[in-house]
């Protein structure tokens, strides 16, 4: 068969904003004037491929193997986050966000350190985090031609899915002996760039004794709340010091970064080093347009019920780890709202239209000459084959929707419908005579579900039932034998009070005595759409494999075309991203490239506090009651250029000399979209300012043997100590 290049499909791509001209934020709408940036795919670069080059070319800077290194060996990942060591006695810099969980942890009795935060006076105060670790990347080594090897002679997608994680583990086992295994201390993991373009094992050394040395009040780490989150200019202290200890002492690295007192300057390069969770550059339009018209959109959904939910169970039973939850979600929440709202931006929209279309052009010249009757053209129908994809994806739309959080591991559903799920399984297996040891199984599994305080459980399943009617219409025959005729409160009501799966006591008993049966209300509510559910699970399962493969192929294909010109999409894996530090416009005005501690209290000041001290601008006593030395016109907050997303939290962001000159902590609305791409227009990084940090160290904290660390590296036992060297 002849290979024919599709042109007018490209074409088209460009064109699906039919009439629409003009501008939007000062940027050309017209499809003819729209066309991709140099750096659209970001500045995410990665450790195996440094960009020597293009730091020398921006900013007269040629780092050596060694800076790189030592920026490798300094910046540490979280389970969740990003840190760092800031002194040569392990202490280790992240974000207070970064580590709520950590800090709830080792409150005691009595104490709430998230609201009050966290002073330790001496190193035998430092508190042990149980479970806590931190990964350092000491090793990288490219084995792409390994796993590419493995699929040579493999046809179908399933054999390459399978050669390939075959040689993955193969590749993973075998430098993880070679470094002494997990008792050695070390963690291999086979990272995935290019999306299955390059491969990379990253040998990381795991330290596991983590110490709480300082966090701030609650206030000051999420100053603002959710009303600034993701907004500047911002006045947000949100930071939390940490220690690595190693056989009980404090752990010594050889790479650390020292502390800047001289901060930056705006239009000053700086360079972030973390990592960065995932973005979606490489996607092409079908890919972009399912995410925009039902993926992202029913995430936005899901998220806004679930929090409002929360919200209500929260007005009754307060918690830390319920108000923690609710803070995460929102953050979400806010990140999913700005992708939607990049995803309809016809500018950006246009520009991925064109990056795609000068890589269907650069393929086309790429293999040109092997445009003939009898030789098959590597990658020309990845496009189409992708957009055929999405095609049917759609055909479950409603099914994505509905079942979005119907999943034994989500948090965000009824537990009793978690069990209901199982029960019907376990029931249907019984009645086929299965075996004993399966029967067994499925027991253990509904056992191992936790039960639901029965005013969270039924909330859950109230607005479970209404995703129900939303996605699938009150017409449906699945929702109508459902409901018959009540409301989603009423059934979510009747099914709690009436189900043997909503109380620990009643299950065990149903259990033992065999009394469970199909007509449980709980079981009635799932049954209906099991077969939906498992129909489109099937069906998707399918489709993502065959997806997972041919973007695969893409991403090989452009590296293929592009080498290392354009950095691999974000997969929580080390990266350094440069920038400068850059005010902007925004709202009619402009956002200064600083803030300072007056814009914190004038922020305090300019709002009405609640009586119970708990208002998003609030501000703790010992900040209303600052010494006379405490100096206000300290820089805070900062903005720059650089190229983040989740998973950047807690970064150290650094300068030329590698000294820490601040720390990330979030993006402003503008940079929401940055999933799909990266623009400088109006999107920051936002940051903690190192001498904001500093001077509320020392004024505020009173933490002098921590000042003294970071100014000089020097490590003394107590505060007294630190006292006697700096009077």
């Amino acid at each position: 068969m002849k290979n024919t290049f599709h042109r007018a499909a490209c074409l088209a791509l460009i064109l699906f904003l039919p009439g629409l001209t003009g501008s939007v934020f000062g940027q050309t709408t017209d499809p003819d004037q729209v066309r991709a940036g140099d750096f659209d795919n970001g500045k995410m670069w990665t450790f195996d491929y440094p960009p020597i080059e293009l730091f020398k070319e921006m900013y007269d800077f040629e780092p050596d193997a060694a800076w790189f290194e030592k920026a490798r060996l300094g910046a540490l990942r979280l389970p969740n986050c990003t840190a760092s060591f800031v002194s040569p006695n392990g202490l280790v810099l992240t974000n207070n966000h970064c580590g709520r969980g950590p800090v709830a942890q080792v409150s005691r009795p009595g104490e709430s350190l998230l609201d009050h935060g966290f002073v330790s006076q001496s190193l035998d105060e430092e508190r042990m985090v149980e479970g806590l670790y931190l990964d350092q990347l000491v090793a990288i080594e490219d084995v792409t031609d390994k796993i590419y090897q493995a699929l040579e002679d493999k046809k179908t997608d399933a054999e390459k899915a399978q050669a390939r994680q075959e040689a993955i583990e193969r590749e993973h086992d075998r430098v993880l002996d070679a470094v002494g295994g997990e008792d050695a201390g070390f963690v291999v993991q086979v990272i995935n760039l290019y999306n299955g373009g390059r491969y990379s094992v990253y040998t990381f050394k795991r330290f596991t004794d983590i110490r709480l040395v300082m966090t701030p009040e609650l206030q000051l780490g999420y100053f603002g709340g959710d009303a600034d989150n993701f907004t500047y200019p911002r006045y947000s202290l949100d930071m939390s010091f940490f220690r690595v200890y190693e056989n009980g002492a404090p752990y010594e690295p050889e790479h650390y970064f020292k502390w800047s007192e001289s901060g930056v300057r705006e239009g000053d390069p700086v360079f972030v080093l973390g990592n960065p969770g995932s973005t979606l550059r490489l996607l092409t339009m079908a890919q972009l347009e399912w995410r925009r018209d039902v993926q992202e959109k029913d995430i936005v959904a899901l998220l806004s019920s679930r929090i409002e939910v929360l919200n209500e169970y929260l007005e009754v039973n307060p918690s830390d780890a319920l108000r923690n939850q609710i803070f995460s979600l929102g953050n979400s929440l806010k990140l999913y709202t700005g992708r939607v709202k990049g995803l309809n931006d016809p500018v950006i929209m246009m520009k991925r239209a064109d990056t795609q279309r000068q890589f269907i052009e650069d393929l086309a010249a790429r293999y040109d000459d092997m445009m003939s009757e009898d030789v098959q053209v590597p990658y020309m129908t990845l496009i189409e084959d992708l957009a055929e994809i999405q095609d049917q994806k759609m055909e479950y739309a409603a099914e994505y929707g509905a079942f979005l959080s119907y999943t034994l591991a989500s948090s965000l559903s009824s537990k009793t419908l978690q069990r209901a799920l199982l029960i019907h399984t376990y029931l249907s297996q019984r009645a086929a005579k299965a075996s004993t040891s399966t029967l067994s199984d499925l027991q253990a599994q509904i056992q191992d579900i936790p039960f639901q305080d029965p005013g969270l459980d039924q909330r859950l399943m109230r607005v479970r039932l209404t995703d129900f009617e939303m996605y699938f219409g009150a017409s449906d025959a699945g929702v109508r034998s459902v409901m018959q005729g009540r409301s989603a409160e009423e059934v979510a009501s009747s099914v709690i009070r009436n189900s043997l799966l909503a109380d620990e006591e009643t299950l065990s008993a149903a259990f033992e005595s065999g009394s469970l049966s199909m007509d449980d209300p709980a079981i009635q509510i799932v049954a209906p759409f099991i077969e939906r559910r498992q129909a489109y699970q099937s069906a998707f399962a399918g489709l993502t494999a065959r997806e997972n493969e041919l973007n695969a192929q893409h991403g090989r294909a452009r590296f293929d075309i592009y080498g290392t010109i354009r950095p691999p999409d974000a997969t929580f894996s080390l990266r350094i991203a440069d920038g400068v530090v850059s005010s902007y416009e925004y709202n009619g005005t402009h956002a200064p490239a600083f803030t300072t501690f007056h814009g914190l209290y004038n922020r305090y000041y300019s709002h009405e506090q609640n009586a119970n001290g708990t208002g998003e601008w609030n501000l703790p006593e010992r900040w209303l009651n600052a010494p006379a030395t405490f100096d206000r016109s300290t820089p805070l907050n900062f903005v720059a250029t650089n190229d983040i997303i989740g998973g950047n939290s807690g970064s150290p962001i650094v300068n030329k000399d590698l000294e820490v000159v601040g720390l990330v902590f979030d993006g402003n609305i503008e940079s929401l979209p940055s999933a799909f791409i990266y623009q400088t227009q109006g999107a920051r990084m936002i940051a903690v300012d190192a001498r904001g940090i500093l001077e509320s160290l020392d004024e505020i904290y009173d933490m002098d043997r921590i000042v003294l660390e970071l100014k000089t590296g020097r490590m003394v036992e107590t505060e007294a100590d630190a006292d006697a060297i700096m009077m």
